[in-house]
């Protein structure tokens, strides 16, 4: 048995499916009455992981984005993976937004894990490594604790848990 056990937090997306979500948000923007005649529509460029969205006006838009936020919740994938850039005019009185698609955790959400798991007094130790904290422990109770502290964090980023052993 191993004296000590460990776990990974990171902050990672799965690209396919954010592709397919993108997919359903298509096909439901088709089908729906509310955007007949509109020319509104999302694309994802993959090399760059980024989505462009574009519509008629600003609140149309806003349903664009609704739809892209539901399809990301129904396949599991978390909505602060999204950061949303600015809206900007474009030509013939329509706008765009782009969104990027967060993968990896930076630096400062790195460090504040850190701190939140040394200020909570478990028996774990966190360090960091490239863009994932690894948490140690000699008792799978205090992991788990610490897994639900994490969970229970308002981050601004959506973490996973992986390599627990």
């Amino acid at each position: 048995m191993a004296d000590t056990y460990s776990f990974d937090v990171v902050s990672e997306v799965d690209m396919q499916e954010v592709d397919n979500a993108v997919n359903q948000a298509v096909k439901e923007m088709s089908q729906r009455y509310d955007f007949k005649g509109s020319i509104s529509k999302i694309e994802l460029k993959k090399a760059t992981k980024e989505i462009d969205l574009a519509s008629d006006n600003e609140s149309r838009l806003t349903a664009v984005v609704d739809i892209l936020r539901g399809k990301f919740i129904k396949r599991n994938i978390s909505p602060k993976a999204l950061d949303f850039q600015k809206i900007e005019p474009a030509f013939g009185g329509t706008v765009t937004q782009k969104v990027k698609i967060v993968s990896g955790m930076p630096m400062e959400n790195c460090k504040e894990i850190v701190k939140l798991i040394k200020d909570s007094k478990l028996k774990v130790q966190a360090s960091i490594t490239d863009e994932k904290v690894r948490v140690t422990g000699k008792s799978k109770d205090d992991l788990q604790e610490a897994m639900q502290m994490i969970r229970t964090a308002d981050l601004k980023v959506a973490v996973q848990f992986n390599n627990f052993r």
